[in-house]
């Protein structure tokens, strides 16, 4: 057997890796680069490996910088089936034409307001392009083995991140490697823990959080405080979020608040179709998180969503305290780019993140007190507060990273993918000081034969 590491190394976006055993190629995880430019430049470069050569696709989650790179994959050549569980299915029906749409309208708009370098600019792939390569998609069960080919097998196990997210174990004749995927936390708000992974020879774990340990803090005592002050200046809350997970986390939260009038009774605007949609979803799998029908239910209630795109220019004039829930949750793309330069240059407003933000992003750039961000080709000036509720991270922090893998018999190496350089490399020191198990973080496109 033999690995190659595509992406998700030396960042938190791209994730790709490669086993070739036995004449046969399997690809796990197929997501988009995202954040600094010379990593989204990777989108656009060819793989080392014709797609055609590729027998299969398995995802361990549909977040698209695991699942974002198919239609892509699809257009060089890949002919083979995309195997992931039901839940990440129905998600990525919703994320991967989303993905193509919005990249056609970023790229009509560059070349309508002549902002862009590329002449003209064109989008990776297409709304059509994203429903095209769903056909691909087969879905596996949790906890059955799959064997599509002699000597070939792999088992999925619930990894608690978003609805369908999975740790993927692969097995073959003479070894096994283990994928942790995304893992969730063992305290999340909405998912269940992670489940008791298969101990494997080999170990591919992520590391977003490597590095650090979630506050010990109430998050909902957080929140409030955060909406509390905004509305006493009379400003706006806008939340870039993701549509899938943390949307239903942030909604929830704001939900029981109000139930308990811990804040006031504001309007709550859901500037994303598609997390509406993710919400329906939470409700046909009750098995994997936290919430009851009603509760699932009772997070869209009092919620308006947003739909069309004048009721979106709309919520730019917003007069009065609100909530604005927006894709997306790095301020990288999507509606929510809209309202920072509709609000961020007043004071009384307020930008709250709520988890990681990648290197590159504007996410990340607010956050380390930018005074100016670039939003389409032009400066827009950053007076509002800026905050970063990372308790609702539904990544797990350093300290459940290791007590994931306590839960393994020893491999004979750990590889440390899915994070910045320094998260990963301290997840590395702190798996050999106490576990004493050989790791290495590996590079892009390193190859090693397992």
């Amino acid at each position: 057997m033999r690995i190659e590491f595509l992406g998700g190394t030396e960042t938190v976006t791209g994730s790709k890796y490669l086993l070739e055993h036995d004449g046969r190629r399997l690809l796990v995880d197929c997501g988009l680069f995202q954040g600094l430019k010379q990593l989204r430049l990777r989108n656009w470069d060819p793989l080392p490996i014709e797609g055609s050569k590729i027998d299969a696709v398995l995802l361990t989650h549909a977040h698209l910088d695991h699942s974002g790179f198919v239609p892509r994959l699809v257009q060089l050549g890949f002919e083979g089936p995309v195997y992931c569980t039901e839940a990440t299915r129905e998600l990525c029906e919703l994320l991967l034409p989303d993905s193509g749409r919005l990249q056609e309208e970023e790229a009509e708009f560059a070349n309508r307001h002549g902002f862009s370098k590329h002449k003209p600019a064109l989008p990776l792939y297409t709304e059509q392009d994203a429903r095209s390569a769903l056909k691909r998609f087969e879905v596996i069960s949790f906890d059955q083995e799959h064997s599509p080919w002699p000597g070939w097998s792999w088992r999925l196990r619930r990894a608690g991140h978003i609805l369908g997210a999975a740790s993927v174990h692969v097995a073959w004749t003479g070894g096994s490697i283990l994928f942790s995927g995304d893992l969730g936390r063992s305290d999340d708000l909405v998912m269940r823990p992670p489940e008791a992974p298969e101990s494997a020879d080999y170990v591919v774990v992520e590391s977003t959080y490597g590095d650090r340990r979630h506050r010990d803090v109430d998050t909902l005592v957080a929140l409030a405080e955060v909406i509390n002050r905004t509305a006493a200046r009379g400003g706006i809350v806008v939340i870039p979020s993701f549509a899938v997970g943390r949307a239903q986390t942030v909604l929830h939260c704001i939900q029981r608040l109000k139930k308990a009038r811990r804040i006031p009774d504001m309007p709550v605007y859901l500037n994303s179709p598609m997390a509406a949609d993710v919400t329906r979803i939470y409700r046909r799998h009750l098995d994997e998180h936290r919430l009851s029908a009603e509760e699932c239910a009772a997070m869209s209630k009092e919620v308006t969503i947003v739909n069309t795109v004048d009721d979106s220019k709309r919520l730019n004039n917003l007069s009065f305290p609100s909530i604005i829930v927006s894709a997306s949750g790095m301020a990288t793309g999507g509606r929510v780019l809209h309202h920072l330069k509709a609000y961020a240059p007043d004071a009384r407003n307020t930008i709250l993140f709520a988890g990681f933000q990648a290197a590159g992003t504007r996410g990340a750039a607010l956050l380390a007190g930018a005074e100016s961000i670039k939003i389409h080709g032009a400066y827009v000036p950053v007076r509002a507060e800026v905050a970063n509720l990372d308790t609702l991270s539904a990544h797990a922090d350093r300290e459940q990273l290791l007590a994931w893998l306590g839960r393994l018999r020893a491999p004979r190496r750990v590889f440390v993918t899915h994070g910045e350089p320094v998260a990963a490399d301290a997840l590395r020191l702190a798996i050999e000081e106490r576990h004493a198990w050989s790791t290495t973080v590996p590079v892009y496109r390193e190859s090693r034969a397992l």
